[in-house]
């Protein structure tokens, strides 16, 4: 596989993950399941793995509500 190939899997997968994440980020807020009260941000981690490899790449972060 060229340099290229990979490099175009990799952003076809990086841009699958993004989009869907927003999605269902999104539906979650609208639907109102973020507990009780009244939050100001959402706690979101991100856990990438690859199957077959000690790969397990952990982001945390805030996202801020409306």
């Amino acid at each position: 596989m060229s340099e290229d190939a990979f490099n175009m899997s990799i952003r076809k997968f990086l841009k699958e993950v993004g989009v869907t994440s927003q999605r269902k980020i999104e539906e979650t807020v609208r639907e109102g399941q973020i507990g009780g009260e009244k939050k100001k941000k959402l706690n979101v981690r991100m856990t990438l793995t690859a199957e077959g490899t000690g790969l397990n790449h952990v982001v945390d972060g805030e996202i801020e509500l409306p």
